[in-house]
């Protein structure tokens, strides 16, 4: 066994040494994979982005209510006399032990809910295209519904007023979103009264305004698309499920309350499948290629190294270290390639700003976030290019035939 490591060592050593005369192929080679890595790594970066954004919006201590049969905003309608029975009259605060109570001036009915409603609108953006943006209106309560939520520059909108407040990433690509400037949604104009963040989260790419001014504009009177209520108690679940219990008990169409962490992991995971399934087929082309320029490199490096093989086969060197030594060598290759793709993605796509559309067919603003997991994955493909494509290659070097190959070069 020392004698057949001795072998490979020396076989790999020597393959290597060699790989300048084959510079060019070489690193056609190593390129090939990097953009495998960089490619995969990219998609991946994107739908955990993604993911990310969303997951950030989400929080366990509120709930969603929706109508119509839907999981979703876009499409769900609760009606008014549903939000009546919840929040006042002989079915109010006693009657519903899973909603909280608000503060002093905060929500209806002393439950902390915030009615809302999304309306897309056309925003002009600084390369001048239009691109659809979400308008949220909500009650007084809404934004403070929003825990990570904070007003970065100006302030809240104020109630009944056609302000809005706009996300920090809206902010920063549309010129037209300044504190203080005034912006055509609709058919009339609204003052930007305030600039949020909110952890990078998907309510960044949101605008702002108040429930009853928004469906007066756009023709939604009394309509309500969901109904945030903050949970009671220190049991998120448990109130919960005492919330659906008491929907259940009300007449008119059935309503549905679903945690608002689930509400955007749901959209998270449909996005995020669709953006794999995109990105996976793509990478897997690309890396068929790549395996066959490696396949092509490796059987070059065969042919110029024919001579060198045949000798230290006749010097008594076995078929496996030829074997081993041209297959690491298209291992190595396939791993300085991988590194170089991992290393790239990571400086290229790391917070580069993207977006895609969200829900309510809305423009959604997010980072692409490179992980190590991102890394790994893409760079296990990648060394899987060097693996496969070295294969056959290393078997003809243990297979090559001794006289014809110094016959070649005699």
């Amino acid at each position: 066994m020392s004698s057949a490591l001795k072998q490979i060592f020396l076989m790999v050593r020597v393959n290597l040494g060699s790989l300048p005369r084959r510079h060019a192929i070489s690193l056609s080679m190593v390129l090939s994979v990097a953009l495998v890595v960089a490619m995969l790594a990219g998609f991946l970066a994107m739908a955990r982005g993604f993911e990310a954004a969303l997951a950030g919006a989400g929080s366990p201590d509120i709930a969603v209510i929706l109508g119509g049969g839907t999981n979703q905003e876009a499409g769900s309608d609760v009606p008014a006399e549903a939000i009546r029975s919840l929040a006042t009259g002989d079915t109010g605060i006693a009657r519903n032990p899973g909603i909280a109570r608000a503060g002093r001036g905060d929500g209806a009915g002393g439950l902390t809910m915030s009615r809302e409603v999304v309306v897309p609108v056309d925003v002009r953006a600084a390369d001048g295209v239009e691109q659809t943006l979400s308008l949220r209106g909500m009650d007084p309560a809404g934004p403070a519904m929003r825990e990570r939520a904070r007003l970065s520059e100006g302030r809240p909108f104020v109630p009944g007023g056609r302000e809005i407040v706009v996300g920090a990433r809206l902010a920063d690509a549309f010129p037209g979103l300044a504190v203080g400037d005034t912006v055509r949604l609709g058919a009339v104009d609204w003052r930007v009264a305030g600039h949020f963040t909110s952890g990078g989260s998907a309510f960044e790419s949101e605008i702002w305004a108040d429930l009853e001014a928004v469906q007066s504009v756009f023709d939604r009177q009394g309509q309500v698309q969901s109904l945030r209520v903050r949970l009671a108690g220190d049991d998120p679940q448990k109130a919960l499920a005492a919330l659906r219990e008491r929907l259940s008990t009300l007449p008119g169409p059935p309503l549905a309350a679903v945690s608002e962490v689930d509400l955007y992991a749901g959209q998270a995971e449909r996005t995020k499948s669709l953006i794999r399934l995109f990105g996976w087929p793509i990478a897997l082309l690309m890396a068929i290629g790549a395996t066959a320029g490696t396949l092509n490199t490796m059987m070059s490096s065969v042919s110029d190294r024919a001579v060198e093989i045949a000798t230290l086969r006749l010097l008594g060197f076995a078929r496996l270290p030829a074997f081993a030594a041209t297959w690491v060598e298209a291992v190595l290759l396939s791993a300085v390639g991988a590194a170089i793709g991992a290393i790239a993605s990571r400086l290229a796509f790391d917070g580069w700003q993207a977006s895609t559309m969200g829900a309510n067919n809305t423009k959604m603003a997010f980072q692409l976030v490179v992980t190590p997991e991102v890394l790994l994955t893409a760079g296990l493909l990648g060394l899987a290019v060097g693996v496969i494509g070295g294969a056959l290659p290393a078997l003809a070097a243990a297979r090559l035939p001794l006289s014809a190959a110094l016959r070649a070069r005699g």
